[in-house]
């Protein structure tokens, strides 16, 4: 399945060697990109992996084909 993200919130909490401008770009990167997953889990799964970072929270939109 595709996924469409229209909101994530990545866990910077802690985070002091990132700046505001690069929590924003790692955040603007994911936002309207389509992922392909088999589940919600799946996808936040893919995600971290790509990112290195954790999410708090997501919304999305299935694509359908």
């Amino acid at each position: 399945m595709q996924f469409q993200i229209t909101y994530i919130d990545f866990d910077f909490d802690g985070e002091d060697e990132l700046d505001g401008y690069e929590k924003d770009t790692i955040t603007s990167e994911v936002i309207g990109t389509l992922w392909e997953a088999c589940d919600e889990d799946d996808l936040v799964e893919e995600i971290t992996c790509a990112t290195g970072w954790c999410i708090k929270s997501i919304d999305y939109r299935h694509i359908l084909n």
